[in-house]
């Protein structure tokens, strides 16, 4: 059985939702804060569990008979998210899980400034420790455009911090591969990168929205603490906008510049790019 945790959530969500189309149903279980919430793939015959990170020994019912478990990582800033997921892989492995899958971040190094790399670099290290095989998908960034380009259709411009290459992926494209991993034959031992095929900067991504749109895009390097307060001003909180600033400032040290081609190798096709994407968000 495959057991896949966040499954309500949107990768998850998603993941499982692929899973269906390759492997029957009573192979797949889900491990879920709200069983309610996972009526749906109960009623298509996946066996639901409740099952959270603060909660082992929901978790170790919740992975009963798991060959595989994907453990999908959590974002909570004002949590002990290592801890959490330590109690996660402990609880995999005394379930008798033979490999652990972690949705780790590409650039989960020591030394990134994004402070969310911090947890990847130690639950990769727990799951060295913890015995069984195990696979850290290391995918690179894959949230909305907008969260990282900001208003760009509105105003024109991409007024950003200081940023360097990153190869802009797709959430569909990941969970589709991360499907294709869990139900294959081929084992991937340690991390593993998936990202989209080509890095890019914010100047590339302006020259790619000014064809697009038929008007110039134009990019505007935001000073740090100026950009933070301008968050600041528009409602956003300071901590979240203080930590939104470490990813850039780890894509402009160069932490999220290489591109991988392990994702469009699983697919057996291109991943969807950057300019797929804000095609698709010009004529929204």
């Amino acid at each position: 059985m495959i057991v896949v945790t966040g499954a309500t959530g949107g990768l998850g969500g998603s993941t499982v939702e692929h899973l269906l189309q390759r492997v029957p149903a009573d192979r797949i279980g889900v491990s879920v804060r709200d069983a309610a919430a996972a009526r749906h793939l109960a009623a298509r015959g996946v066996r639901v569990r409740q099952g959270s990170y603060e909660d082992p020994a929901s978790l170790r019912d919740a992975f009963a008979d798991a060959e595989q478990v994907l453990l999908v990582s959590g974002n909570d800033p004002a949590a002990d998210m290592v801890g959490l997921h330590r109690n996660a892989v402990e609880a995999a492995v005394a379930a008798g899980a033979r490999r652990i899958l972690y949705t780790s971040q590409q650039g989960a190094v020591p030394g990134n400034p994004y402070r969310p790399s911090d947890i990847h670099v130690a639950t990769e290290a727990i799951l060295g420790d913890s015995g069984v095989p195990w696979t850290a998908l290391r995918n690179g960034a894959y949230g909305p455009l907008d969260q990282v380009l900001g208003p760009w259709q509105r105003t024109g411009v991409i007024a950003r911090p200081a940023d360097g290459p990153v190869p802009y992926t797709d959430r569909a494209d990941v969970a589709e591969a991360t499907a294709v991993v869990l139900a294959g034959d081929r084992s991937f031992d340690g991390p593993v990168t998936l990202t989209a095929p080509a890095a890019l900067t914010f100047d590339d991504v302006a020259g790619i929205a000014s064809a697009l749109t038929g008007r110039p895009i134009e990019r505007i390097v935001v000073d740090d603490e100026q950009w933070v307060a301008d968050q600041v001003t528009t409602g956003v909180p300071e901590q979240a906008a203080r930590l939104l600033l470490t990813w850039y400032q780890g894509a402009r040290a160069g932490h999220f510049a290489e591109a991988d081609p392990l994702l469009a190798e699983l697919l057996g096709r291109e991943p969807r790019s950057a300019a797929d994407r804000l095609a698709a968000a010009v004529t929204a």
